[in-house]
């Protein structure tokens, strides 16, 4: 029998076939590509609330930040349900994906303006590729069904961004938002009746991993910012509001990372267990929208602290960072009520951190910003030793009582 000479081709190839096996249960390389073209994206809309933003960056940045959020959740909930694809199946509809997300990114800063036109062409495109996906899902799964649900959902809503690419932008506004809310009105409606299919076909593995990367590379992109401004100020006021601002994301990582991903996993197979739909959506989908979005604006304050670190924060920064550290507690607890842990364990930690979040946006504007950078490495700080102190009592109270739940 001839033996088959190992080698590069057929390391790559994974089998006898030449197609590379695919894990459903984990996050593909491609897709991890995929995200860094929407990560730029966060980081354009990012720049846009630098400084000191007021209620129309703010607005800008949320209403530019929903729709691609949105895109992005769609692809990874049609790449979870598609366990059978191939890995070539799924490295060319990612490659498509990125040139529509990366369009998207480019449109975003003039996206209220003279780019708006790419900027639905762009979201147009997107759910094309959410269609043929979509469509590839019903007919492989064998579904007798008739796929109208799959045409309204993504070709419908397509035919709008594309529509909205030839109006004046006070149409096309409008057609953008009344293609949000069609799709999230037909994922409500599917939550309601047909939930049971929607919740079986769920991978918790995959959604799980999938966000834990995501958030990776925000945080990436968040400690990049630091190091651009430090370098490009070189300076020990500039230095030491950096080292705090690295604190800062240091906490939100550990926070997130160390009792964040293992509560997602827990918390979905409970939430599969009791075929509760609409408690997946919204912790998967909507949830931690608030929770990246909060991530981006604590990263625009720390950077407007940093050239200016011993001047007090402008109220626009002050906002962003405050904010951002109420809204990644307050959507932190959010999400571990709705995982079924008790407002008893939730509460002590959540509402003090929220509220001294909140109160860091009034203390911001009488100490310098070095000053509110420390503050808010101390909140983060005692919130954390919270939580560990909680966590060794209960491995204690685990170890004492074996028969305990």
């Amino acid at each position: 029998m001839k033996r088959r000479p190992i080698g590069p081709a057929t390391v790559a190839s994974g089998d006898r076939t030449g197609t590379a096996s695919r894990s459903p249960r984990r996050v593909h390389w491609m897709e991890l590509f995929f995200d860094l073209v929407f990560v730029a994206f966060v980081q354009q809309l990012a720049h846009g609330i630098h400084g000191n933003p007021g209620w129309a960056e703010f607005g800008t940045f949320v209403l530019l930040f929903f729709p691609a959020w949105w895109a992005w959740v769609n692809i990874v909930s049609v790449i979870n349900l598609l366990p059978r694809l191939s890995p070539r199946a799924l490295g060319v509809a990612m490659l498509a994906a990125m040139a529509a997300a990366g369009l998207m990114a480019i449109a975003a800063p003039g996206a209220f303006g003279e780019r708006a036109w790419a900027f639905s062409l762009s979201n147009g495109a997107m759910r094309v590729v959410l269609l043929v996906l979509w469509l590839y899902h019903h007919y492989h799964g064998r579904s007798d069904e008739s796929p109208w649900r799959i045409w309204i959902y993504n070709g419908g809503t397509a035919v709008l961004w594309f529509v909205a690419a030839f109006l004046p932008l006070h149409l096309a506004v409008v057609l953008w938002a009344t293609s949000i809310v069609v799709e999230i009105g037909m994922v409500a409606l599917s939550g309601r009746l047909w939930a049971d299919r929607g919740v079986g076909g769920i991978d918790i593995e995959h959604a799980s991993e999938r966000l834990g990367l995501f958030v990776v590379i925000v945080l990436g992109e968040s400690v990049s910012a630091i190091v651009t401004e430090v370098s490009g100020e070189w300076s020990p006021e500039a230095g030491m509001a950096g080292v705090l601002g690295f604190l800062v994301v240091a906490f939100l990582g550990w926070a997130f990372f160390q009792y964040g991903t293992g509560a997602i996993n827990e918390g979905l197979e409970w939430l599969q267990g009791r075929s509760d739909f609409t408690g997946i959506l919204l912790t998967t989908l909507f949830y931690p929208f608030l929770l990246v979005a909060g991530m981006t604006a604590i990263a625009a304050g720390i950077a407007t602290a940093i050239p200016a670190a011993f001047e007090p924060l402008p109220p626009g920064a002050a906002i962003s960072l405050g904010a951002g550290l109420a809204l990644f507690y307050g959507c932190n607890a959010i999400v571990s009520l709705r995982y079924g842990r008790r407002p008893g364990t939730v509460l002590p930690w959540a509402g003090p951190a929220v509220v001294a979040a909140l109160g860091l946006i009034l203390l911001s504007a009488l100490v310098p910003a070095a000053v509110s950078l420390l503050l808010a490495v101390v909140l983060l700080f005692l919130v954390t030793a919270y939580s560990e102190i909680q966590r060794r009592i209960r491995l204690a109270d685990a170890s004492a009582d074996p028969s305990s739940p």
